[in-house]
């Protein structure tokens, strides 16, 4: 469906413009006649290809669609038409951006569009949960009950990525301090010993000796080192997102030493099990909604086992018995959704999953904190001592050497 920049006059005679979603122009034309505008330009606007260029940088902050997905339930189960909300929510929205969204969303659902269908326009804005889910609330009549579930749903995934990004802030800047330090002492301070020992023409030790040769490769290519630091960041980056560096890289953040593979595995269960949940309580096949929780479940290792489950479950067999078989699995999450299973509550067993896990993450986080900032504290101390050693060694032979 095109969408097309307009300029209409109203019975008012006052001119107004916008953009609108239509089939071809005649339609688009007959979209403003029934709002009782008359057309006076159309002009048809680029494809979506070409408009993810222009909004390559843009990004909907999942707060912005959370209160959007909240106050849209709200408004569907206070009887008003999805048109009627969107026209509300387009208004009242303080997101210029998801503003603009709205407003093609609104387009789209005048023209004949069901609102999965719209919303399915804007893969980057929802995801495939949320379309999922959408189209399910619309086929059983359920719209405003299943949009206040993707609330919540944004709402659990957002808390735990606080978790998750709260606990790597103190490590990160520690990291960022020990390194701009080292970097200091090697470009600033050591220089100044090096004269010193060089006047005196004494011999230096072997760890002196290292550190010199490491403060005089920082000075002479510095413009070599941090640039390529930074590209090793960029690539490294890069090659997590291509298919063969995500599997390494996800099997080894399961893998992970002091307890930071556990860490991963209880968040990555978390988030299989509250999305499998909602999907569930949305109506949505099962088939699918294990597609769906494979794919955002955040792990490919966790996605690979998810697809032998669904080709598993396909053939009917239950979905505990592919995930007991599975060791990536912990026995609560199978034995659970096998109670689940036979006592016909498998939603509430998946949100209780979801929020045992949340609530391990909190304390493994907490508990993995505690470890990590003292001997992080160690390690930049024990780097700073050794250049400070390496300085102090050849002072003890000052006397003799000025003798």
């Amino acid at each position: 469906m095109a969408a097309y920049a307009y300029s209409a006059i109203n019975a008012e005679g006052i001119e107004l413009s916008g953009q609108i979603h239509a089939p071809d122009v005649e339609a688009a034309r007959e979209q403003l006649r029934m709002r009782g505008l008359l057309a006076q330009m159309l002009d048809e606007l680029p494809a979506e290809g070409e408009e993810g260029v222009r909004t390559v940088f843009k990004k909907i902050k999942p707060k912005s669609l959370q209160i959007f997905s909240r106050q849209f339930a709200t408004m569907i189960d206070a009887g008003l038409s999805v048109v009627g909300a969107l026209v509300i929510l387009e208004e009242q929205t303080e997101d210029k951006y998801l503003a603009t969204i709205i407003a093609e969303l609104r387009g789209d659902v005048e023209g004949g569009l069901l609102l999965s269908q719209a919303l399915a326009r804007h893969p980057k804005v929802f995801s495939r949960l949320y379309i999922a889910m959408v189209e399910a609330g619309e086929a059983a009549g359920i719209l405003d009950a299943v949009l206040d579930r993707v609330a919540v749903q944004i709402e659990k995934e957002m808390k735990i990525k606080r978790r998750v990004k709260g606990a790597m802030i103190y490590p990160t800047v520690v990291l960022c301090f020990a390194f701009l330090v080292l970097a200091g002492m090697l470009l600033f301070l050591v220089p100044i010993f090096e004269d010193i020992f060089k006047d005196l023409q004494g011999e230096l030790p072997m760890l002196t000796k290292v550190v010199v040769a490491a403060s005089n490769a920082m000075k002479a290519y510095w413009f070599i080192i941090f640039p390529g630091i930074g590209a090793g960041i960029y690539g490294f980056r890069r090659w997590k997102k291509t298919p063969a560096g995500r599997q390494v890289w996800d099997r080894f953040k399961l893998r992970a030493p002091g307890g930071i593979g556990k860490v991963v595995l209880k968040v990555t269960m978390a988030r299989f099990s509250r999305t499998l949940a909602t999907l569930v309580a949305a109506g949505v096949d099962i088939i699918k909604a294990l597609e769906i929780s494979g794919t955002t479940a955040g792990n490919w290792v966790v996605e690979s086992a998810l697809a032998d489950v669904r080709a598993k479950v396909h053939q009917g067999i239950p979905i505990a018995d592919p995930l007991i078989e599975n060791p990536v699995f912990p026995p609560l999450v199978s034995q659970m959704v096998k109670v689940g299973e036979e006592t016909g509550e498998l939603e509430k067993m998946l949100d209780k999953i979801a929020d045992f896990y949340e609530d391990e993450v909190d304390a493994s986080i907490q508990a993995l904190t505690s470890i990590v900032e003292p001997l992080m504290m160690i390690g930049v101390g024990v780097v700073v001592g050794i250049i400070i050693i390496a300085m102090y060694m050849p002072m003890f032979k000052l006397l003799q050497l000025v003798e």
